[in-house]
């Protein structure tokens, strides 16, 4: 096909314009798929003919509409005054804001809905580039222009003629230059629009960032070259099968198959030769152990190499099979992201992305919403991943006018979503590690997207096809579902279950339980969360037809900018100017843009881990959840500690056990101490190093608690002896004045003040997930509103008493907010108990409070002085932060941490650095340490946690994000006798009612010493 211009210019950049602004408004809009782009699609193939990057530096220039007259594409227009670009780049990150800035919306257009039209003002990009042709590509027969990635809609001239159009911002797309091109010098110009008909349908949960993203690259076809190579592959008993599809002229045969190591050279010597290949003795292909064998496919004239994974997949009832085994997702959604590089693909950093996901257990990626960057799927391969591969596809924002318009039921449409489905499959086909074939998402459904499952179908039998919204299950293989909630999720995986299914008839329903399910989204990732991972795993352990899912979502997507003093921060929605945006949704994975994993992280990691501990008396069953691996890569150490300090260690002989298996071996003697708490804790650990972690990686971890129980510490003496006191007095290390503490050991400290709030999570600020056991009066409304309509942000205290007895001091205190007749009663008693400080809090709400608690604890100021409290050590649950919902990560043991890194960067500030279980804590001042507290269970066992701050609460809810808190003179101690849990109400379920803080009456109980 080729290519020829309504005009001799057809978009340009003066005032005047050949074209009116309707014309040129639907030339920009057209929903072709392109004009000039060479088809069929074809796979991306390592090819030793000859090839020339365009990467580098082209010139550049930018105009804020499609308009424009000169003929910028002629090879001899003078691109003098325009300025250098990187390519692969987007525009808007270059040049500190002078091409624009980045956009980010989840579900909102950025522009008018009016399809297939985008407005005038649509900044468009010029790109022109010198290159000389190779000499020595005198013999090849075409040509070939290739683009890899450009958003959104981009025209290509070459030596001022005019070659074609494209979009498909994700997509490849090549074109046939060979009579364009010529020897020496050549000039090759591109416009690219930001706006276009193809801004309809990737209206994805991301940034929009213009630009040739992705590479560019001339290819030299020779005479006899090899056009597509798809060799696809079966596993059964240590047999494998190569199912070839070879693309070629039949100038090009021979063509030889050659896999060295398996002895394979066949010789096809004409098309209908090509066959399949039968071979014994095969290695498979897995995630966890990615067998993959040299292959090369060759013609006299090209060579091309492949990596053959050998595998089947195939659904067998309402079990989603690899290689007969049933495949359990441990996966995350991933998009292209990079504060600085936004979707430009660096390789080193995403080598090292996926060995991060390795080492936290994570097994599987769904690319979320689009094919990710080739070479990223050849990582996959080769370290081992299930993947989702999803089709360039998302019209999310036709929600805000009921789905009307929308292209995914529009016949207009249908050949540019076949066109993406197609260059899709047709590009990646090759890929071991691509299991399941998604059209998109949040597309809403229709006949484009049958369409496109059919083709699919069509073209590759063997792999399922996916689609979230086809909730009826018309065109679908596997039944998906986004945050569904833990109880719908069992329902839906329970045999015999008839519960009504989300927008499914009872039919309909049925039809779906016939299906391997999985989450394709759940347990959003937002800032601090989420909460309940392991209910979720539970649940997969239980119930076959569960699959597992892909949390939402992998990493942030910050971009990194400065405030106007230079101080650099992550930006997110609104940061940028932008008319319409989402905010902070786009900050919403377990890893920060920073590339910190968070807590989240190291949660998944241990509820997911494949290897499972059960103690029972002496012995331990170690279970391989694994799907084909055995524990041959593993060793299993343990330790014993006497609160928290290591005592003896050692190795655990287990013997190798099968996936699925499971095997019983002995503890070690365990040394218990009689005077503190007993920890065993096991560890399975690499036996060797691997491409993704070094050797003694810890893969799982399980700990038994070998205490001895000893009596509980006498709660202080009943006194009868109180008597009204002014409070001025001193207790040990303890100074009151009027009742109110004001030095402790030395320093100046105030407290215990009631702390009811929390810096809201973005979990706690969304009113939109789904409440679990809610009434209609708070539905839709946030936990955050409620506790700000209660004024829990902003309590205030009237003193009801002081009472002073012997050794002792008692005050009471009503605490409530301005505008409110609740109330919260809290008595605390100080007292010598022994010789050391005790402080025991009562804390008593009134009645007819109607919300959940954030926390219910007290707060402690400990200002700088001479000697700031800058770090802690703690005996209890660490390293990192852990709450009701998600304390799977955190193990008991003895931990020390700077106060900075007590907290995390979340990008906007909120609830961080609660550590549970406490049993000691040491306040330090570098090296030294200022304060001792034990802190001593409550009557039914429990036991507090804490958090140590620079900033309260109500500083880090006023931020926005982190350079706006305030500088501070002041360390905050706040313990806590409980926390609400975490929950995923941002985009999911809210925090479940057994982890949900009622208001209640609690018990704190300290005792504080000096340094010793």
């Amino acid at each position: 096909m080729t290519f020829s211009s309504p005009t001799d210019n057809t978009c340009c950049h003066q005032e005047s314009c050949d074209l009116l602004p309707s014309e040129l408004s639907a030339l920009v809009s057209d929903t072709a798929p392109g004009r000039g782009a060479l088809r069929p699609a074809r796979s991306w193939l390592h090819s030793d003919a000859p090839s020339l990057s365009l990467n580098g530096s082209w010139r550049f220039r930018l105009s804020p509409t499609a308009s424009a007259a000169e003929d910028f594409a002629a090879d001899a227009f003078d691109d003098e005054g325009w300025d250098n670009i990187p390519v692969p780049s987007h525009w808007v990150l270059q040049g500190d804001g002078a091409y624009g800035r980045p956009i980010y919306t989840n579900v909102q257009f950025p522009f008018p809905i009016d399809p297939p039209y985008v407005p005038d003002e649509n900044p468009t990009g010029d790109y022109r580039r010198h290159f000389a042709l190779p000499t020595d590509w005198s013999d090849a027969e075409r040509m070939v222009l290739r683009f890899d990635g450009v958003e959104s809609l981009f025209r290509v001239w070459v030596n001022g003629v005019a070659i074609g159009s494209a979009s498909g911002s994700r997509l490849a797309h090549e074109f046939d230059v060979t009579s364009a091109v010529r020897p020496g010098d050549n000039v090759v110009a591109v416009r690219v629009h930001q706006w276009s008909a193809a801004s309809y349908v990737e209206d994805q949960d991301q940034w929009w960032l213009p630009g040739i993203f992705r590479d560019v690259t001339l290819l030299a076809r020779p005479a006899g070259g090899i056009e597509d190579v798809w060799l696809r592959t079966g596993f059964d008993n240590g047999r494998g099968r190569i199912d070839p599809e070879v693309v070629a002229d039949e100038s090009a045969f021979p063509v030889t198959l050659r896999v060295p190591e398996l002895g394979v050279e066949q010789v096809w010597a004409t098309p209908a030769d090509v066959a399949p290949v039968e071979l014994a003795d095969v290695e498979p292909w897995s995630a966890e152990q990615p067998r993959l064998y040299e292959a090369t496919v060759s013609s006299a004239a090209e060579s091309i190499a492949l990596r053959v994974g050998f595998r089947t997949v195939e659904i067998r009832g309402d079990r989603f099979l690899v290689n007969g085994r049933r495949v359990v997702f441990h996966g995350v959604n991933r998009h292209e992201t990079h504060p600085e590089r936004g979707r430009v693909f660096d390789e080193e950093h995403a080598r090292e992305d996926l060995a991060l996901m390795k080492r936290f257990n994570v097994n599987a990626i769904r690319t979320s919403h689009y094919p990710p960057h080739p070479r990223l799927l050849d990582l996959a391969d080769e370290l081992g991943f299930w993947v989702v591969l999803e089709c360039d596809l998302e019209t999310h924002g036709f929600g805000t006018v009921d789905w009307v318009g929308n292209p995914s039921d529009d016949p207009t449409w249908r050949p540019a979503l076949l066109d993406r489905i197609e260059r899709t499959v047709e590009r990646d086909k090759n890929h071991p590690s691509i299991v399941i074939w998604s059209l998109g998402n949040e597309a809403g459904t229709g006949s484009n997207l049958a369409a496109m499952s059919a083709w699919v179908h069509a073209r590759d039998a063997e792999r399922p096809v996916h689609y979230e919204g086809d909730h009826a299950g018309e065109y679908t293989d596997v039944y998906s579902r986004m945050y569904s909630t833990v109880p719908e999720t069992e329902q839906i995986g329970t045999d015999g279950s008839t519960a009504p299914l989300l927008n499914c008839t009872p039919a309909q329903g049925a039809r779906q339980r016939t299906k391997p399910f999985l989450l394709c989204e759940y347990a959003h990732a937002m800032g601090n969360g989420p909460g309940g991972f392991d209910q979720y795993e539970a649940l997969v352990h239980r119930h076959p037809r569960l699959h597992g899912g892909f949390v939402w979502e992998w990493r942030d997507h910050g971009i990194l900018t400065t405030t106007p003093d230079g101080t650099p921060f992550y930006g997110y929605g609104g940061d940028f100017g932008e008319v319409v945006h989402d905010g902070n949704f786009v900050m919403d994975g377990m890893v920060l843009s920073n590339d910190v994993p968070t807590p989240s992280l190291y949660e998944f990691k241990a509820v997911v881990q494949p290897v499972g501990f059960t103690f029972e008396a002496d012995k331990l069953a170690v279970t391989n959840h694994r799907h084909s691996a055995d524990t041959s890569d593993l060793r299993f150490r343990w330790r014993v500690e006497h609160d928290g300090r290591l005592v003896e260690s050692g190795d655990l002989d287990v013997p190798v056990v099968a996936a699925g298996g499971s095997e019983w071996v002995p503890l070690p003697p365990v040394a218990v101490a009689p005077d503190a708490e007993t920890w065993l804790t096991i560890d399975a650990v690499l036996a060797s190093p691997t491409a993704w972690a070094p050797e003694g990686h810890v893969i799982a971890t399980a700990q038994l608690d070998r205490t001895v129980r000893r009596p509980a510490v006498p709660a202080a003496r009943v006194r009868g002896d109180w008597r009204p006191s002014d409070g001025t007095v001193a207790l040990g290390i303890a100074e009151f004045v009027g009742g109110s503490l004001v030095r402790l050991a030395g320093r100046a400290v105030s407290g215990p003040r009631l702390e009811l709030f929390r810096a809201p999570t973005d979990n706690d600020e969304s009113g939109a997930g789904t409440v679990v056991g809610s009434d209609d009066s708070t539905a839709g409304v946030s936990s955050a509103d409620l506790w700000r309509g209660e004024g829990l942000d902003r309590l205030t205290t009237r003193r009801l008493s002081v009472e002073g007895a012997e050794d002792a001091l008692r005050t009471v205190d009503k605490v409530s907010a301005a505008n409110s007749a609740l109330s919260v009663l809290v008595e605390s008693v100080w007292s010598l108990e022994d010789g050391e400080l005790e402080l025991r809090v009562e804390i008593e709400p009134s009645r007819g409070w109607r919300t959940v608690w954030p926390r219910i604890g007290v707060r402690f100021e400990l200002p700088d002085g001479t000697a700031p409290v800058d770090g802690a050590e703690w005996f209890g649950l660490g390293p990192l932060e852990s709450y009701a919902d998600s304390l799977r990560a955190a193990y008991t043991g003895r931990f020390s941490s700077t106060i900075r890194d007590l907290s995390v960067d979340y990008a906007r500030p909120q609830e961080t650095g609660h550590r549970s279980h406490l049993r000691q804590l040491s306040l330090k001042c570098g090296d030294l340490e200022t304060l001792r507290i034990v802190a001593v269970p409550d009557t039914q066992g429990r036991r507090p946690g804490f958090t140590l701050s620079r900033h309260t609460p109500q500083q880090i809810a006023r931020a926005e994000h982190p350079f706006e808190l305030p500088d501070s003179t002041t360390s905050h101690l706040i313990i806590d006798a409980a926390q609400h849990g975490l929950g995923s109400r941002a985009c999911g379920p809210d925090v479940w009612p057994e982890f949900a803080l009622r208001p209640e009456a609690r018990t704190i109980r300290l005792r504080i010493t000096a340094p010793r």
